[in-house]
């Protein structure tokens, strides 16, 4: 069985999410230095929210991430189908 090819819009997705991971990275380091920064926690709080929408979209559209991000009330188990994020 030959793997089908991502689409666009999968690594669109895919890169926007890795884009948002590494803004949370980079503030979670200024916050250790920073921690008063009310503008760079409210900042956090946004992006983290934002990365939870991206992060659902990917995975309504193309399926989970993680073995532990797949709904609980999902209809079939589809964890071992790929191509998996980071195989692309």
């Amino acid at each position: 069985m030959a793997e089908q090819q991502p689409s666009a819009e999968y690594y669109q997705i895919l890169e926007e999410l890795q884009a948002v991971d590494f803004l949370l990275l980079e503030l979670t380091l200024y916050l250790d230095t920073h921690p008063r920064d009310v503008d760079a926690k409210n900042q956090f709080h946004q992006y983290a929210e934002y990365k939870n929408q991206v992060r659902s979209q990917f995975e309504q559209k193309f399926g989970p991430l993680q073995q532990f991000t797949q709904s609980a009330t999902a209809q079939k188990w589809n964890w071992n189908e790929g191509p998996w994020p980071w195989q692309v």
